[in-house]
């Protein structure tokens, strides 16, 4: 097993902690995302024999939470069927695949793997995350990183970048993206709900 501290920044308020492992069995990885299981915040992403373990700062959590309080308001407003599934573990052996999204949804009915799934970049892990979803086959992939949306759809077996959500046709992004933006979360929701 080979250990590998990625990023550990100074400020504590800050603070995002990374660390991969090199080498790890699948049986390790299930052996290890069972055993801290109750790790508050603890993040595993698995993909064929890299793991690499995430501690979310507390910066990473608001964006986060912003996020999930509008889309989930407009899920609402729009009378949308979803079911949130939040940080859940979704894997798969037969790929070698395995992550915690920071949030995850299904449309219409409960699925073993979600059809939306959203993270925010604080900082840059070794593991590509998109590798690990294409595997699990989640149909679309959203990243909030420098301060913007970056959405993509699975297209056969590859990702492509598109402007627009498959399953939220009707969200306006630059207005989420304003709205996400804004450093207070009750003002944000605010101005969401004034605009859609």
């Amino acid at each position: 097993m080979n250990l590998q501290v990625l990023e550990k920044t100074s400020d504590r308020a800050a603070e995002e902690q990374q660390l991969t492992l090199f080498g790890i069995t699948w049986e390790q990885y299930e052996t290890l995302r069972d055993t801290l299981d109750d790790f508050a915040g603890l993040r595993m992403r698995y993909l064929q024999g890299t793991l690499e373990l995430c501690m979310p700062s507390r910066q990473h959590e608001l964006l986060k939470k912003t996020i999930a309080r509008l889309i989930e308001f407009y899920f609402l407003a729009a009378n949308l069927k979803v079911y949130a599934c939040g940080s859940t573990t979704y894997r798969k052996k037969v790929k070698e695949r395995g992550l915690e999204p920071d949030e995850s949804y299904c449309f219409d009915t409960e699925k073993d793997s979600p059809d939306l799934a959203i993270e925010v970049v604080i900082t840059s892990g070794s593991i590509a995350l998109l590798d690990i979803y294409r595997g699990l086959g989640v149909p679309e992939v959203w990243f909030w990183k420098d301060d913007r949306f970056w959405l993509y759809v699975l297209d056969g077996e590859q990702y492509r970048e598109v402007s627009r959500s498959q399953y939220l046709p009707n969200l306006d992004i630059d207005l989420l993206t304003r709205c996400v933006n804004i450093p207070d979360q009750n003002e944000a929701i605010a101005e969401f709900r004034k605009s859609i």
